[in-house]
């Protein structure tokens, strides 16, 4: 008997401790540590929307490394036109939205293109229609914005431009840095080196050299990553500064999947071997992909929602106010003659009504005292 109370004392012992230490913490644990997932449970119900706009003559691959970017074929009815049917093409605005769902999180993707940019022989003010675009779409949230129904504003603001810039030259043509210089200011642009399989590895460097150069010295703002803080991974601070380090990318897309080294793989074949689209030392495909979904499409949106889109809300609401005060001043101009003064019966008509709004004041609060008490 002794031996079993003995037993139970020791048992009570080394319970009681580990008792009330997790009474303890549990005490001491509020529970807002778990807002990041509920923010994060929030998000995925709701899904994202994401908007790209692809800009470049021609022939590029602009369509292909669309595709090849996510994995989803955008095009399927696009009609390619003649040479007699492009002659008089103009510069159009086409969107293309998808549904895109990955591991339970849904993304509504919009592609814009822009079929007839620097196609024509005279391309003075060709990124106009452009331009208009991307206000017109500044505008449209600002209205939804200022309206009393905010709770389910489409967000259709253009996020980020990959400009195309063609590997036959030897840097930025007139064209491109006008465009670039008339955007700048309202979305993020990515310069891209397009066709990066018609050039070798040291042709790439040097192009690359002189667009970066030139993008400098014409004092183009194109999109600055953002620095990483003191406390992310090493990994992470590895691939900003491969990503800093490689812009403008130099890219390669394709539909098709070939064969190489036993492997199937997307790329383009040719006489002399394959260009893997995901293969890094062929291109920076890899790269690109991983700056624009993977790392920073959420800083994308944040640039696009803090600096351009309130620099143009900024602006409208500084025009506004001008406006409205020049209509002030043009409505209410100062009178030439002093005003008449009210005589005395006027002023004895007046004292009356304030007297008889009074009486009827205090009638009104006897009868509630009475209905009251």
């Amino acid at each position: 008997m002794d031996t079993m109370m003995l037993q139970e004392k020791l048992v009570e012992k080394l319970l009681c401790p580990r008792t009330r230490t997790t009474r303890q913490k549990d005490k001491q644990y509020v529970g807002f540590a778990t807002l990041p997932n509920q923010v994060h449970r929030k998000s995925v119900k709701k899904g994202f929307d994401f908007t790209l706009m692809v800009a470049g003559e021609s022939g590029l691959g602009k369509s292909t490394l669309v595709n090849s970017l996510f994995l989803t074929d955008l095009y399927k009815d696009r009609k390619l036109l003649n040479a007699e049917e492009r002659i008089n093409q103009t510069v159009e605005i086409t969107k293309h939205t998808v549904d895109i769902e990955e591991k339970g999180v849904k993304l509504k993707l919009t592609i814009v293109d822009t079929p007839g940019f620097g196609d024509a022989v005279n391309n003075n003010e060709c990124w106009r229609p452009i331009t208009d675009y991307i206000d017109q779409q500044f505008e449209q949230y600002f209205r939804d914005e200022s309206g009393l129904n905010r709770k389910n504003i489409l967000d259709n603001r253009v996020h980020c431009c990959l400009y195309f810039i063609p590997p036959f030259g030897h840097g930025l043509r007139p064209v491109d840095v006008e465009f670039m210089k008339a955007l700048h200011e309202k979305v993020n642009i990515i310069p891209l080196i397009s066709k990066a399989d018609c050039l070798t590895p040291n042709e790439v460097k040097k192009l690359k050299d002189r667009v970066r150069d030139e993008i400098e010295r014409f004092g183009i703002k194109v999109y600055q990553f953002p620095e990483c803080d003191s406390d992310e991974e090493e990994e992470f601070k590895q691939m900003d500064k491969e990503l800093k380090e490689c812009t403008p990318f130099a890219v390669i897309g394709s539909n098709t999947v070939v064969e190489a080294r036993g492997q199937r793989v997307r790329g383009r074949l040719y006489p002399w071997g394959i260009v893997e689209v995901e293969n890094q030392s062929h291109c920076d495909f890899v790269k690109l992909r991983n700056m624009l979904i993977r790392s920073h499409m959420h800083d994308l949106k944040d640039v696009t929602c803090d600096v351009h889109y309130e620099n143009y809300r900024a602006h409208c609401i500084q025009e506004m106010t001008s406006k409205l005060a020049q209509d002030n001043r043009t409505d209410s101009p100062l009178p030439l003659l002093p005003l008449p003064t009210p005589d005395v019966e006027t002023e004895r008509l007046i004292k009356m009504k304030d007297e008889e709004m009074c009486a009827i004041d205090f009638y009104i609060v006897i009868r509630t005292l009475v209905l009251f008490y």
